[in-house]
């Protein structure tokens, strides 16, 4: 299958961060059949660009990982791609909007995910983001999001700058074990203090806790361990710091 990198230029209008609004997306994916174009470089997992056609006859570019074309991993269950769903539907009860929408989908290969592609600029990454001081509040939001859902995986280039100047996390899959394995390039907020509205959705979705949607692709264990995450940044009220000596840092960093 051909690596391709010729469909990824950003299209619709300039502002425009997705190829239709997130809700008609989640839609199209779920219900939708799809055509591969390719395979994206430098996955370590099947990762394959998907079009769909919308009803106005709207081309939409979605990232299909299917369950069968995962590695297996010692440290984690299979399919992952559960799990790049369960980070979207996480920062959705939070109400947050730093991951791309995610759906469950039957394609060609089989279950899996399928993402929207992201209309970025592919030159911004954290680090390049962070320097400037652009977005800095999708980026502590995308910092406590990985705190809740443990991702060990938090690369400088998951972090997309959308045209419409907000980020997108991406590759969520290594989320939600139920042992602490956070591991992520965002330290730069180490030790603030978060900011008040951050803490009030992070409340509100203890008390009101997982939606159906989240909890059906966890294990029993992973939510609960989930929650206690949940409740650990309440109760810390400022960002993490590393206190592992560097052990929970991704490589490579980008």
């Amino acid at each position: 299958m051909a690596e391709t990198e010729d469909s990824l230029a950003p299209r619709r209008n300039s502002t425009d961060p997705f190829d239709l609004p997130a809700d008609e997306l989640i839609d199209l994916f779920e219900t939708g059949d799809f055509e591969i174009e390719g395979r994206m470089p430098y996955s370590s997992n099947l990762t394959l660009l998907v079009h769909f056609t919308a009803e106005d006859g709207t081309d939409v570019r979605g990232i299909y990982k299917p369950g069968q074309g995962e590695r297996p991993l010692w440290d984690f269950p299979a399919n992952l791609y559960r799990r790049e769903i369960a980070t979207f539907r996480l920062c959705e009860d939070l109400g947050w909007r730093v991951i791309p929408p995610t759906a469950l989908a039957m394609g060609q290969l089989g279950e899996g995910s399928v993402q929207a592609f992201v209309n970025a600029d592919f030159a911004e990454h954290y680090f390049t983001m962070f320097e400037a001081g652009r977005a800095i509040p999708d980026l502590q939001r995308l910092c406590i999001l990985d705190w809740i859902a443990n991702n060990t995986d938090r690369k400088s280039g998951h972090c997309l700058m959308g045209p419409d100047g907000h980020v997108y996390g991406i590759d969520n899959g290594l989320s939600f074990h139920q042992q602490f394995k956070l591991r992520t390039v965002i330290w730069d907020f180490a030790g603030d203090e978060i900011p008040s509205e951050m803490l009030d959705a992070i409340q509100r979705f203890v008390d009101t806790g997982p939606s159906n949607g989240l909890a059906a692709m966890l294990s029993a264990l992973e939510t609960d361990a989930m929650m206690t995450r949940a409740n650990a940044v309440l109760q810390a009220g400022i960002f993490p710091e590393d206190d592992s000596d560097g052990h929970r840092w991704p490589w490579p960093l980008v």
